[in-house]
């Protein structure tokens, strides 16, 4: 009995170290992996420790919104010349921007995401903003009659002198009505469209949304947007911001 004793204890031992180098072995195999695998996180990181940024369903409306703010500026700019000098306004430039208001603020970011995704959820979920949807369904119409306007106008690439004094006042209403409209998409309609959301739910619908971008206008949608405004903001002279800088205020007046 001694003996036999003897032997299980030593098979016991035995199979304890042999346990725990195996598992020593793993922990080390693991932690190679572990380590890869932070390597190639570290990879995808920007310098500075910063992971590379996944625009997020949200943050991409707000920069579409930047696209069609920029379209926005043009307008703003034209009307001014178009009642001072009318020579300095290019048509083909003018046309160019309501064709990209067209293709990518109205038929992609509003009829695709705003009108098929966003205002849906808002009205089903209801509160303040619910209130929003018809408004800013309405005014996307509003939006697309001024649009076929202004083709119809420039669709000769001239403009008469009867058309100068119309154009800038359709083009002025159509500013100042986006300028409202983004704002309260912005900041009530967009949170509010979040809410209604988890994390995961929200990522998903990021995805979807480039899905369309990419169907619509192919891989680089939003930077071929981008390219488009700036060219056009060439043509028309707009494209120095520094020319934008507000002059200093006037000296505060005694009282």
């Amino acid at each position: 009995m001694s003996g036999d004793n003897t032997r299980r204890d030593f098979m016991r031992l035995a199979t304890a170290f042999s346990t725990g180098l195996l598992l020593t072995g793993c922990g080390k195999s693991g932690g190679a992996q572990n380590t890869a695998l932070n390597d190639k996180d570290q990879a995808g990181k920007k310098p500075g420790g910063d992971k590379e940024a996944e625009v997020t369903a949200t943050e991409d409306l707000m920069r579409e919104h930047g696209v069609i703010r920029r379209v926005l500026l043009v307008y703003t700019a034209v009307a001014g010349r178009l009642r001072e000098d009318a020579g300095t306004v290019s048509p083909d430039a003018l046309h160019r921007a309501a064709k990209l208001f067209r293709s990518f603020g109205e038929d992609y970011h509003e009829k695709m995401l705003e009108e098929a995704y966003i205002f849906p959820a808002v009205r089903q979920a209801g509160g303040p903003a619910a209130a929003y949807a018809d408004i800013l369904t309405e005014q996307h119409q509003r939006g697309r009659e001024i649009t076929d306007y202004i083709l119809a106008v420039t669709a000769r690439r001239r403009l008469g002198p009867g058309s100068l004094e119309p154009m800038a006042k359709a083009m002025e209403s159509l500013v100042l009505m986006y300028r409202n409209h983004a704002a309260r998409e912005d900041t009530i309609v967009f949170p509010a469209w979040k809410q209604t959301m988890s994390a995961d739910q929200l990522d998903q619908i990021g995805d979807k949304f480039e899905d369309i971008e990419q169907k619509q206008f192919g891989e680089d949608g939003f930077e071929n947007a981008v390219k488009q405004i700036g060219d056009i903001e060439s043509t028309l002279g707009l494209d120095d911001l520094a020319q934008f800088t507000a002059p200093p205020p006037p000296p505060a007046s005694g009282g």
